[in-house]
C-alpha cells in the first residue's frame, strides 16, 4: 500500500498505481509524468498524466489548499522516481 500514513487521506493500492504507470508509458501521447490526485468529493485517488515537469507546478497540492482535486505526488514514468 502507498500513502499509508496519517499524512494522506487513505492508502493507495500498489497494483492500481502500477497499472497507472503502465498506462502512461504505453500511451500514444509522450507522457513523462504520472500525477496522483486526491478527489475530495469522490474520496479516491485519480491519475493525471503530464508531458512536461513544469506542468506539475500548475496544480494545488494536498494539505496546502482546500480545493476539490489536489496533487498528492508526481512520478517520472520512466525512472519511477517521485519528483514531487
Amino acid at each position: 500500500m502507498m500513502f499509508d500514513s496519517p499524512d494522506y487521506p487513505c492508502a493507495l493500492d500498489e497494483h492500481l498505481f502500477n497499472t497507472w504507470m503502465e498506462k502512461g508509458r504505453e500511451s500514444m501521447i509522450s507522457y513523462s509524468y504520472l500525477l496522483v490526485f486526491w478527489d475530495e468529493m469522490d474520496e479516491k485517488y485519480l491519475p493525471i498524466y503530464a508531458e512536461k515537469r513544469t506542468e506539475i507546478n500548475n496544480y494545488e497540492r494536498y494539505g496546502e489548499s482546500p480545493g476539490r482535486q489536489l496533487l498528492v505526488a508526481a512520478y517520472d514514468l520512466h525512472s519511477e522516481s517521485r519528483v514531487a
